[in-house]
């Protein structure tokens, strides 16, 4: 279905200093003049909505990179806060900037728009609270470009703002992993890293030519997760840098999961999954990893939940594990005891698992560590453990 969308390219503007306007696809605008012809190294894809006290710094970011062989390519998704007048400023003093201005339909419908209209022979996601390293996409594409493989990812940090500016180093990708080629179909366990689909670049060849795309649901929660998926089930190899190259915001109040209409969105994610797997016969074999997939995601969900949306989300997640192990998805040999364990007290009787959950976080620090060994088993205990003695 075509969408109504505005166009700016930061080289170009009308006469009259107005944007011009077009319905259609966003891949059919280079024959009518909106983007230069040239293919860039990297298509860097900004999807923006009503976040004007990050954007500068994230966009300045974009701009320092020290690989100025890029595009940036701002997705405003109808923002009605200063973020538009904040897109023009760069737009004015920088012709690698470009907006993509539209009516405001979540950020899956932003990213495939962006993904559309991109021309470099990698394409780069960067979120508009989050910030690059100078360095980062000259890392990433130098890594890809020397493994010939068409996706390179590396670690971040999380990082604060707010009470003071604090980064702390999220270790998704081990030494032991970082600085060669991955083999996707003999290592699996990539697919239970964190998505973090903004700490890397994708070939665009890979993206279209597998057809990967965003759900396009409402709002903006969890839709990395299928794309994340598609990336991972298509790619036989990978590589992965061990440097952190993204600071990625947890201070940003705008991005709670706690409204009606974003608890179940990490449902709509799965079932694209599922549909992605079944589509092709030869990611048969990929059901039992993705079942563990959703199991941690679902679980992640839980936990983040406040009352009575967390009641009401693990009545679904019982339903749902019962429904698919009926249907021979399920394989409890993929899961670790600890995991095992709690699923099969969900799917027997949610209630029960709820109240003990409930129960725990009131009882004191055994309790707490007991809460801790049941999410990330003995692993997550220990981790907790040291990170408090060494303070």
């Amino acid at each position: 279905m075509a969408v109504g969308f505005e166009v700016q390219d930061g080289s170009k503007k009308s006469d009259n200093g107005k944007l011009n306007s077009y319905t259609g696809n966003a891949s059919s605008l280079y024959g009518k003049g909106w983007f230069p012809m040239s293919e860039p190294t990297v298509s860097l894809l900004v999807p923006i909505y009503n976040v004007e006290s990050y954007l500068r710094e994230c966009l300045d970011s974009a701009r320092a990179q020290t690989l100025d062989d890029i595009e940036i390519i701002c997705i405003n998704d109808g923002s009605t806060d200063g973020s538009r007048a904040i897109i023009q400023e760069y737009l004015d003093t920088d012709p690698r900037f470009r907006v993509i201005d539209k009516p405001n339909s979540g950020y899956g419908a932003s990213m495939n728009m962006g993904l559309e209209a991109a021309r470099g022979e990698y394409v780069a996601i960067l979120e508009s609270d989050d910030f690059f390293e100078l360095d980062a996409l000259e890392k990433l594409v130098t890594a890809a470009r020397a493994f010939d493989v068409p996706v390179a990812k590396a670690n971040f940090w999380f990082y604060w703002s707010t009470p003071e500016e604090k980064n702390e180093l999220f270790e998704l990708v081990s030494p032991e992993m970082a600085g060669r080629v991955v083999d996707l179909e003999e290592e699996r366990d990539i697919f239970y890293l964190k998505p973090s689909i903004w700490s890397a670049v994708y070939s665009r060849d890979f993206i279209n030519e597998n057809g990967i795309r965003f759900l396009e649901t409402p709002g903006a929660s969890y839709q990395d997760a299928a794309f994340n998926f598609k990336v991972w089930a298509c790619a036989k190899r990978a590589t992965f840098l061990h440097e952190a190259i993204i600071h990625y915001r947890q201070d940003n109040e705008a991005s709670s999961v706690n409204s009606p209409s974003k608890v179940y969105c990490v449902c709509d994610e799965y079932q694209e999954m599922f549909s992605f797997v079944e589509a092709s016969p030869v990611r048969a074999g990929l059901v039992p990893v993705l079942e563990k997939m959703k199991y941690d995601s679902y679980m992640w969900n839980y936990e983040r939940l406040s009352e009575p949306l967390k009641r009401e989300f693990i009545d679904r997640f019982s339903r749902e594990f019962v429904k698919d192990n009926a249907e021979g998805k399920l394989d409890l040999d993929y899961f670790e005891w600890w995991k095992k364990r709690d699923l099969e007290t969900i799917m027997e009787n949610p209630s029960l698992y709820h109240a003990q959950r409930e129960a725990s976080m009131h009882s004191g620090q055994f309790a707490k560590a007991f809460t801790y060994f049941r999410i990330g088993g003995p692993l997550m205990v220990w981790k907790v453990f040291r990170k408090k003695i060494s303070r």
